[in-house]
């Protein structure tokens, strides 16, 4: 290249390329002539001058080191100047990271240029830290001390080989890979979810994403094994650190439907279900809690038997499924159980009562103080009872009835049980109540009644004995409670006493015996085969002699002399009894009574008794009864017969064939009377009448005398039984009766004396019972006594106290002493056995500075008198009488009843009221309120002795209902009852004239109001009930019209 050019000088490169270059250069002027510059280049290249000082060189080779030579022609001479550059060598292709590593990385490029091999090449490394520039001599290179996970921008240059002449940089945008994470561990691991935690240490961390990589797709599956790798993620969500890496179980689910299949007293079986897919590799670990330390147990299969537990105590069981690592574990399902208590041992009766048992039992658990009881009973239906001891009391059972016990211990939760342990058990058999023994009429037996006990019963074992003879009997059973049992005892003696004892049995057990003191029937007497020794004392009479009657039917009562002058058979005798003198004379009969003596009577000059032997003057012309003994008709036979009577009935003071017991002796041979003297006869006449005339002055004389002395005891006519009179006739009655200082009644009531006096009285009698009576004279008879039940023999079942009869019923009333002391408890104990509603009282407690009836109510607390609790609810004091209401209830059952007591307290003691019409008010008082009683419920009365004032209320109760039900009136009738059942009732002639005086004035205020004798006593009634009469109820004589 030739320029025009002066002096070259300050040659340099404006440019260099990689295949070209461009110069520049100055030209000095001054020294220079312009001339032509000419630029050599060492190879060849075209060249191109661009101006005076500048010239741009192409198609050069990069990266190879050129000299330059410009040069300037002068004056035909040259003077240049001299360059030498490199061309820039080429940008490396291909560059890229070979490796990326966490603190380095491997670049690697491509350089084609043909001086390649002289390169070295410098990598730019740009961060955010200043630049750092590295040189490497080949075409990889590895760049370290890097920060994880942080953008680097490497720029690889070129170097030729002058070692500054740089090519174009290639550049690439590169993260480092992130740290490997540390610490990978699980915070959590869950069923189906784990929570994973690590530490990343990188600066740049904050940047950084994670990836988790699980082996085994999620969701999670629990008790499964999953493999978490952890990557660190750079900032271009891209680049990954290295991975770390955590091999987990999830847990395995909780045990479902965990339950004992069996609980034991020293073992339990746990069965549970688990639904996991990895259940087959499962384990189980059981954690058994107590107060004593856990216990593990493992099983490998959902039903596991847990022993050696101690019995009856409340275990946690808690089941935790293992997955197969053998430690990863899932929640624990837990259960709490007590075992079962052991069964009870050494179980028997302590006590086998009527209704009852008391069981004992050991229990030898270590835990047994926690234990309840469960008592199982079974007799067809099944009971159950809780008790907190080794021994209990069942109660309410069904007497005689085969039970079956069992006994379980309760554990604490008072609901697992041990196995029960049993016993057989009869319960003793009930004794029967209400036993009573009748006599059957005219037959020796004797007819036995009792109520059917409460329970189950195999029948009765009945045992008769007396001091002659002893035998047993057995009756069936009976099945329905309260029902009344009969049995007939045959074979028996009449008129004997024998002591009944009934048991009643069942299923081998026997009851306590119930003792009685029973009394056979009397019957007819054996007919006698003697013949009545008979002879004439004169033309109108006849002496019969005859020997007792065997008295082994029942005791004489009487006999009666017949005469007839026919024939007779026995048993038409007695169809003739009631034949008299008068039917005879009238020619009416052939046979006839002509003579009636008491057994009791003493000799009277018609009859005489010696040795068993009676004498008996026939034709004498006395009268016994009805009968009159009339002289015989001379010059004809008569012939003699005798009946004897164990019971002697009198209608119109006849004798009443039919309800007599009576036998007959035969009839003598005829005795011929013989004539009447003429002269003789009048003497005879006259001697006779001034006999009758001295008898009837002594007899007169000798009853006067009788009725003085009432205790006379040469002298006792037997009574007949009724003296029946219609009302409208009473008032006649009562004042011939009344005549003479009421000289008939006082008869009326000699007569009455000796009534029921032969009624025998054992028990009363007896040493152990003498304590209970407080008369000496006032004795229980025993046909009618008051039995108290559940005595060990029959003394021991005694209180002073009677049956009486009613009108309507034959155990209307019982009468009964005052209390002593020492029988309060008994007539509490009567009051609640007979079911007694009402008491009427008739004395007062303290009567003339004397105890009369000791107090045997309590006044406001309640008290008990033996097992039975009294409380007076109510008292309302009057005048004349004071009410008292009274609760009774029976220790340990839940029976009670009500009883009102009517204190009658205007009676003098052995005298009587002031008026009739107050003991009228009074007995339609009681009689009112006994109208709402049960029909079976007595009334009990009593006095201080309990016949006198007794006597007389009950009777005046009978003969009211009397007159108003048959408009008759018997009061000597309704006395002779009661003292057939009870002594000295209507204890004196006052209290039988009073009777006879109230039925006079009851009848007389009939009469005068004209009103029915059945009255409503209004005013009575309302002093109690708080009622106010209306002015139309006016009083007379007790009535109320």
């Amino acid at each position: 290249l030739f320029v025009e050019s002066s002096q070259i000088y300050n040659l340099t490169a404006e440019y260099i390329g990689v295949t070209s270059v461009i110069l520049t250069w100055s030209v000095d002027n001054a020294t220079l002539n312009p001339s032509t510059s000419r630029v050599v280049v060492v190879n060849e290249a075209p060249v191109k001058i661009l101006g005076e000082t500048k010239a741009s060189i192409t198609e050069l080779i990069p990266g190879t080191m050129y000299n330059f030579t410009v040069y300037a022609a002068v004056n035909d001479s040259e003077t240049g100047a001299s360059l030498s550059l490199y061309t820039k060598p080429s940008p490396v292709v291909d560059l890229k990271a070979e490796f990326v590593g966490v603190t380095s990385v491997i670049l690697t490029w491509v350089m084609n240029d043909s001086a390649s091999d002289s390169y070295m090449y410098r990598i730019e490394v740009v961060n955010d830290a200043p630049v750092e520039n590295l040189t490497f001599n080949g075409t990889k290179a590895e760049i370290t001390e890097l920060i994880p996970g942080t953008m680097y921008n490497f720029t690889v240059f070129a170097v030729a080989a002058d070692n500054k002449t740089e090519g174009e940089g290639v550049s690439i945008f590169l993260y480092t890979k992130p740290s490997l994470v540390v610490d990978l561990k699980a915070e959590y691991v869950g069923v189906t979810s784990v929570i994973l935690t690590w530490v990343m240490s990188d600066s740049a961390s904050d940047s950084y994403m994670y990836r988790i990589e699980v082996v085994n797709d999620a969701p999670l599956i629990p008790g499964t094994m999953y493999n978490f790798t952890v990557f660190a993620v750079a900032a271009d969500n891209k680049t990954e650190g290295e991975g770390n890496s955590i091999g987990l179980y999830t847990k395995p689910s909780p045990a479902d439907d965990l339950k004992a299949e069996y609980v034991g007293v020293t073992s339990v079986i746990l069965t549970w279900v688990v639904n996991d897919n990895a259940s087959d590799s499962y384990m189980y670990r059981i954690e058994v809690v107590n107060d004593a330390p856990v216990e593990n147990l493992t099983f490998n299969g959902t039903k596991a038997e847990i022993t050696e537990l101690i019995p009856g105590t409340m275990y946690n069981f808690t089941v935790f499924a293992v997955a197969a690592d053998n430690k990863t574990e899932g929640e624990g399902s837990s259960i709490d159980l007590y075992t079962k208590p052991s069964p009870v041992v050494d179980l028997k009766a302590e006590y086998v009562g009527v209704t009852s048992v008391i069981l004992t039992w050991v229990m030898n658990d270590n835990t047994s103080d926690s234990y309840t009881y469960r008592i199982q009973f079974v007799n067809g239906t099944e009971e159950n009872l809780t008790f907190s001891g080794t021994k209990a009391e069942i109660t309410e059972l069904i007497p005689g009835t085969m039970y079956n016990f069992t006994v379980f211990a309760v554990a604490a939760d008072n609901k697992t049980e041990g196995e029960g342990n049993s016993i057989d058990l009869y319960t003793i058999t009930v004794s029967v109540n209400s036993l009573q023994c009748e006599p059957v009429a005219k037959q020796p037996y004797l007819m036995l009644k009792w109520k059917c006990p409460f329970g189950n019963n195999s029948g009765f074992r009945i045992k008769i004995s007396n001091i002659h003879t002893s035998g047993e009997q057995l009756a069936p059973p009976c099945m329905v409670e309260g029902f009344e049992q009969t049995f007939q005892i045959t074979s028996l003696n009449f008129f004997s006493t024998y002591n009944v004892s009934i048991i009643t049995l069942s299923n081998g057990s026997e009851s306590s015996p119930v003792d009685k003191l029973c009394h056979t029937s009397i019957s007819d007497p054996p007919r006698p085969s003697e013949v009545p020794s008979v002879k004439a004392v004169s033309h109108s009479s006849l002496s019969v002699e005859f020997s007792d009657f065997d008295s082994r039917n029942g005791p004489l009562e009487a006999y009666a002399v017949m005469i007839t002058t026919e024939e007779q058979g026995p048993d038409s005798l007695k169809s003739k009894l009631n034949n008299t003198y008068k039917d005879f004379k009238k020619k009416k009969t052939a046979a006839y009574v002509t003579y009636v003596i008491k057994t009791e009577q003493a000799e009277s000059p018609s009859s005489h008794s010696q040795n068993g032997r009676n004498i008996i003057n026939v034709g004498k012309g006395n009268t016994m009864y009805g009968y009159e003994n009339g002289p015989l008709i001379p010059l004809r036979s008569y012939r003699a017969c005798v009946a004897g009577f164990t019971n002697i009935t009198f209608m119109a003071d006849v004798i009443e064939g039919e309800d007599s017991y009576v036998s007959f002796s035969p009839c003598s041979e005829p005795v011929l009377l013989p004539q009447d003297p003429g002269v003789i006869a009048g003497v005879v006449i006259g001697c006779l009448l001034a006999i009758f005339a001295v008898v009837a002055v002594g007899g007169f004389i000798f009853w006067r005398r009788r009725r003085k002395d009432k205790r006379n005891p040469d002298v006792s006519f037997s009574p007949i039984k009724s003296k029946m009179i219609k009302v409208e006739n009473f008032e006649s009655y009562f004042k011939k009766q009344q005549a003479d200082s009421n000289c008939g009644f006082a008869e009326e009531y000699e007569e009455l004396k000796s009534a029921g006096v032969h009624q025998p009285k054992f028990a009363a009698e007896l040493p152990e019972n003498r304590g209970k009576n407080r008369y000496n004279n006032v004795l229980a008879y025993d046909i009618s006594r008051v039995k108290l039940s559940n005595q060990s023999s029959g003394a021991g079942d005694y209180i002073n106290a009677n049956y009486m009869p009613g009108y309507n019923s034959k155990k209307a009333f019982i009468a009964a002493q005052g209390p002593l002391p020492n029988t309060i408890e008994d007539f509490w104990r009567m009051i609640w056995e007979k079911s007694i509603y009402s008491i009427v009282m008739l004395t007062k407690c303290m009567e003339q500075a004397r105890t009369k009836c000791e107090q045997y109510w309590p006044d406001k607390q309640p008290k008990s008198y033996g097992d039975i609790i009294v409380t007076m609810v109510s008292e309302v004091v009057l005048p004349e009488w004071t009410i008292r209401d009274f609760t009774i209830e029976k220790s340990n059952t839940p029976e009670s009843h009500m009883v009102r007591q009517f204190h009658f307290t205007s009676w003098p003691d052995h005298g009587v009221p002031e008026t009739t019409d107050l003991l009228i008010n009074f007995r339609h008082l009681v009689h009112e309120y006994n109208s709402q009683n049960p029909m079976d419920s007595p009334t009990l009365v009593h006095c201080s002795a309990g016949v006198g004032r007794t006597g007389t209320f009950i009777a005046i109760d009978r003969l009211i209902q009397q007159m108003e039900m048959e408009n008759t009136v018997d009061v000597y009738g309704v006395v002779y009852d009661l003292r057939m059942h009870r002594p000295l009732m209507v204890q004196t002639e006052d209290q039988y004239v009073f009777l006879n005086q109230c039925v006079m004035d009851i009848i007389r205020s009939q009469r005068e109001k004209k009103t029915d004798l059945i009255y409503q006593n209004m005013t009575a009634m309302a002093i109690y009930e708080n009622f106010t009469p209306g002015p139309a109820f006016e009083k007379a004589n007790g009535y109320h019209t």
